[in-house]
C-alpha cells in the first residue's frame, strides 16, 4: 500500500533524443531509443512495413524515383550495381538495363551433363558476375535453347572467365549431348561495385611504399598511402516529361522511353551526350538536361568539377553555339561535385566542400552560378533533399539547411552519431522526405556494419517539431508518398511499403509471415526530488495509448550518477493496467519502455510516479 506521504509526479521529458553528454547531465530529456517518433511532443512507435512487390531484384538499390505518366499510371524506377529496373502498373518489376554491346552468331559449346556453357566471343570484356542476355539461339539436338527460361534464360550471369575470348555461364539444366550452336544477344552494363574499394598493387601508391617494418609490399596488397579509390556504383535519375533520364556514375547518360513498342523497353544511350558523367538533373521550367561532373567540351576525360548542359528541350544537342543554349562552367571550391536538388527555381549543387546555386537566366549565358556557402559540403550524392523550399543535407560532420543562407542544424546527438559512423561507406547515405509526419530521414551506415558496409541505421529530423531521433534500418533508398499511397523504400533485394496505415509489424520474406517489430525509448537520468535525499518510489500510474498488445515498463534507480543500478521491472502494461506497485530507492532514476508484441501501437501520455522521502540507509 502506498504511503499517505507519497506524492505523484508526472514523468515528462523533452521531445527527441539528447545524448551530447552523459545520461545524467541530459536530465529532463529522452536519451536513447529505436523506431520511435514524437507527436505533439510525446513519443510513439513507428508503424511497420510490408512488401510493395513480392518479386526480388539483383543488387542494392542506390537511387529510387516514382512518377506518373501522361495516362496517370504510376511508375517506379531504381538502379543497383548490377541492373536497372522499372516497376509498372501491371504490378511487375522489369529489367531494363541497357546493353553496353551486342553480339551475333557466336559459338556456344554445350557439354553433355554439364551446366557450364562455354561462350566464345572475341574481346568479350566481361568479368565474373557480369550479366548478358541471349536474344536468339539455334536449338541443338535435344532442343536445348539458351533463350528458354527452362534452362535459366534468357539472362545469365558470367560464372567464370577463361581468356579474353572465352567465358562460361551456368544454366539451370544441363544439355543431354555435347555440341556447338550459335547465339546472339547483348552484354549488360558491367556489374559495378557494392562498396568503394581502395586501389591495390602497382600504381596504387608511392613506388615501393611499404606497409610493414621491412618496407616490403606484396603484389596486389593495399598501399597504405594510396590515393586511388574505386567508387561504389551510384545512379542519378530524373524525368524528361513522362520518360526517364538515368546516369550511372562515371558513365554514359541513358534514356527510357515508356511509350516504346519493344519488350522490354530497354534503356538506351543518349546520342551525342558526354561519354562520362557523374550525375544528372533536369532544370525546372526551362528544361535543360544537366550533367554534374562531366567531360568538358572538346575534352576526353571526366572533370568532376565541370557542369555541362544540353540545348533547351533537346537532350541530344550538347555543342555550344550561337544557335543552341548548350554550355558549361566549372566550380572551383572543392574536388568533386557530389549532388544536387531543385529548390525555389534554382538548382542547389554541392561539392565536397561548398554549396552553389545554379539559375536559368536566358541567352546568352543560359545559366548563372553563385557560391553561397563553404565548408558545408555534401557527404554523399543522395544526402540532400528539399522540403518546403528549404534544402537539408548531411555533411561529413554536421547537418545543414539552406533557406537563403547556410545554417548548421543543432542535432541533439551529433557527436554520438558521427563517432559511430562508418565513414568508409559514407557514399551510401540516402536522404528522403516523409511528408505524412513532416520529417526528413537520412539512411546511414554505422560502425556496426564495418564488415559489410551496408546501411543499418536512420536519423530523423522534424523541422516543425524540432526534434531528432535515430534507430536501426535495412533500407537503402527512400521515396515520399507523393505518387503511391505511402512512402516507398528498398532494402534486402525487395521494394517495401514503409509505414502503411494500421500496420505495426514487419514482414519476413523467408517465412512469408508478419513479425513483431520491436521499439523502445529510454529517458536520461532524472533527479528524484532534486536529488537532495534518497526517495522511496512505490507506485507507477500508467497513462499510455496501447492497441492490440502490451508494453514493458522498467525503472532503474541509483544513488550516484556512476553508482550501482537497481532495476525494477520490466512490468507488463496493457490498455487496462491501472497501476504498478513496486519498491525502489534512489536519488536518480531513468525509465524505459519496450514493445516487442506483434501489431502493437503505443504512445506516451502523462504517466506518474509516486514517491516519498526515505532514510539514507
Amino acid at each position: 500500500m502506498a504511503s499517505t506521504d507519497s506524492r505523484l509526479n508526472k514523468l515528462e521529458f523533452r521531445p527527441g533524443f539528447h545524448r551530447e553528454s552523459t545520461q545524467y547531465s541530459e536530465q529532463g530529456s529522452w536519451y536513447d531509443g529505436n523506431r520511435v517518433r514524437f507527436r505533439n511532443g510525446k513519443p510513439e512507435n513507428l508503424r511497420g512495413y510490408n512488401l510493395f512487390s513480392n518479386t526480388s531484384f539483383d543488387g542494392t538499390a542506390r537511387a529510387l524515383r516514382t512518377w506518373a505518366n501522361n495516362d496517370s499510371e504510376k511508375l517506379l524506377a531504381f538502379g543497383t550495381e548490377q541492373k536497372f529496373y522499372i516497376y509498372g502498373t501491371n504490378g511487375s518489376i522489369t529489367d531494363v538495363t541497357p546493353f553496353r554491346d551486342t553480339f551475333d552468331g557466336s559459338d556456344i559449346q554445350l557439354t553433355a551433363s554439364s551446366p557450364l556453357v562455354k561462350v566464345s566471343i572475341t574481346n568479350h570484356g566481361v568479368s565474373v558476375n557480369d550479366w548478358l542476355e541471349f536474344t536468339s539461339c539455334t536449338p541443338t539436338t535435344g532442343g536445348f535453347n539458351l533463350v528458354d527460361s527452362n534452362y535459366g534464360g534468357p539472362i545469365y550471369a558470367v560464372a567464370s572467365v577463361e581468356s579474353l575470348n572465352v567465358f562460361y555461364v551456368s544454366t539451370v539444366s544441363a544439355p543431354v549431348s555435347t555440341t556447338t550452336t550459335q547465339a546472339g544477344g547483348g552484354f549488360y552494363l558491367s556489374t559495378g561495385l557494392t562498396n568503394s574499394i581502395q586501389g591495390l598493387g602497382y600504381g596504387a601508391g608511392v613506388y615501393n611504399a611499404g606497409t610493414s617494418t621491412t618496407g616490403e609490399r606484396a603484389w596486389n596488397e593495399a598501399a597504405e598511402s594510396s590515393s586511388i579509390t574505386f567508387a561504389l556504383t551510384q545512379w542519378s535519375l530524373d524525368n524528361w516529361g513522362e520518360d526517364l533520364i538515368a546516369n550511372r556514375r562515371g558513365e554514359a547518360i541513358f534514356y527510357w522511353d515508356q511509350d516504346a513498342s519493344t519488350s522490354p523497353v530497354r534503356m538506351t544511350s543518349v546520342t551525342n551526350a558526354p561519354s562520362f558523367n557523374n550525375s544528372i538533373i533536369v532544370s525546372p521550367q526551362d528544361r535543360h538536361l544537366i550533367a554534374l561532373g562531366s567531360v568538358p567540351f572538346g575534352g576526353s576525360e571526366l572533370d568532376p568539377m565541370t557542369v555541362r548542359w544540353a540545348d533547351q528541350e533537346d537532350y541530344t544537342e550538347w555543342t555550344p553555339s550561337a544557335t543552341t543554349t548548350a554550355g558549361e562552367f566549372r566550380f572551383t571550391d572543392g574536388t568533386e561535385i557530389r549532388g544536387a536538388v531543385r529548390s525555389r527555381n534554382n538548382i542547389n549543387i554541392w561539392t565536397d566542400n561548398a554549396l552553389y546555386l545554379m539559375q536559368y537566366v536566358g541567352p546568352p549565358f543560359t545559366f548563372s552560378q553563385r557560391q553561397v556557402g563553404s565548408n558545408c559540403g555534401l557527404i554523399a550524392p543522395h544526402a540532400a533533399v528539399d522540403y518546403n523550399g528549404i534544402s537539408y543535407w548531411m555533411g561529413e560532420n554536421d547537418f545543414f539547411a539552406f533557406d537563403g543562407q547556410v545554417k548548421v542544424l543543432d542535432c541533439t546527438f551529433r557527436t554520438y552519431l558521427f563517432e559511430n559512423f562508418n565513414m568508409a561507406a559514407a557514399d551510401k547515405v540516402y536522404a528522403g522526405i516523409n511528408s505524412e509526419f513532416r520529417e526528413i530521414i537520412w539512411l546511414w551506415p554505422s560502425n556496426a556494419s564495418a564488415d559489410t558496409g551496408v546501411i543499418d541505421s536512420y536519423v530523423i529530423h522534424s523541422p516543425e517539431g524540432n526534434y531528432w531521433v535515430y534507430g536501426s534500418s535495412f533500407y537503402s533508398t527512400f521515396q515520399d508518398r507523393n505518387v503511391f499511397n505511402n512512402t516507398i523504400a528498398t532494402g534486402n533485394n525487395y521494394i517495401w511499403n514503409n509505414e502503411p496505415e494500421d500496420i505495426y509489424s514487419g514482414y519476413d520474406v523467408d517465412t512469408g509471415q508478419n513479425m513483431a517489430l520491436s521499439s523502445f525509448i529510454e529517458s536520461a537520468d532524472f533527479d528524484v526530488q532534486d536529488g537532495n535525499q534518497l526517495m522511496f518510489l512505490d507506485r507507477i500510474i500508467p497513462d499510455y495509448d496501447i492497441t492490440d498488445g502490451s508494453i514493458q515498463f522498467t525503472i532503474v534507480t541509483k544513488k550516484y550518477p556512476n553508482g550501482p543500478e537497481t532495476t525494477k521491472g520490466p512490468y507488463t502494461i496493457t490498455a487496462s493496467t491501472q497501476k504498478i506497485d513496486l519498491r525502489a530507492r534512489g536519488r536518480q532514476a531513468f525509465v524505459r519502455i519496450d514493445s516487442n508484441s506483434q501489431n502493437t501501437s503505443w504512445s506516451w501520455g502523462a504517466p506518474r510516479i509516486s514517491m516519498q522521502p526515505d532514510g539514507d540507509r
